[in-house]
């Protein structure tokens, strides 16, 4: 049997760690997971204001409070990309998007205590909103 020293073990481990990468990469998924059965809530804002920063950072604020609302599943603060194409409106402020289970949640949202508070609390920073409320396509 060959007697393990400090050197060995180091080249050993490093070989092994070099093939983690290797391995992990194969057992992600080629194909991405699609989001099936959620609705959908996307709304973009236009600050009336639209360089004011403090402006911004007061809805983005006002946004953070909405994720506390239990029906939410996921969500997403955006500004933004910067990309330019000509189907591409940029034109907004700030965007939200979150998913809910269902219509029946999408529902129970509007109504929560925290939303009504945010609109009430946040709408004299917006000029215009625009919403986007999506559900499965038909297979």
């Amino acid at each position: 049997m060959e007697k393990t020293t400090r050197r060995n073990f180091v080249k050993t481990a490093a070989a092994a760690a070099a093939t983690l990468p290797l391995a992990a990469a194969g057992t992600v998924e080629s194909k991405p997971k699609g989001m099936k059965g959620i609705f959908v809530h996307q709304v973009y804002f236009w600050l009336k204001n639209p360089g004011n920063t403090a402006d911004r950072d007061k809805l983005v604020e006002g946004l953070k409070t909405l994720t506390k609302i239990k029906h939410i599943k996921s969500w997403h603060i955006g500004i933004p990309a910067g990309t330019s194409r000509d189907v591409i409106d940029g034109s907004y402020s700030i965007s939200w998007l979150n998913t809910l289970k269902d219509r029946a949640a999408q529902d129970a949202y509007q109504v929560d205590p925290i939303h009504v508070a945010f609109v009430e609390n946040y709408k004299h920073l917006w000029n215009k909103v625009v919403v986007y409320d999506a559900v499965d396509a038909p297979q």
